[in-house]
């Protein structure tokens, strides 16, 4: 295999791995489940801590 070919192969493939790694993320992130833990993640700022303190 030349270096082109491999060139070639990795930029095809490589795309096709973050497009894929994209998706899943997406997925991930809009999954029904997920929803509480964000929820929580998402107050967490605002929640106080023990020195009562925001």
């Amino acid at each position: 295999m030349t270096y082109s070919e491999v060139a070639h192969f990795a930029q095809t493939w490589g795309l096709a791995l973050l497009v894929a790694g994209f998706l899943a993320a997406i997925a991930y992130a809009l999954w029904p489940g997920n929803r509480a833990k964000f929820e929580h993640a998402r107050r967490l700022p605002l929640e106080e801590d023990d020195n009562g303190r925001a």
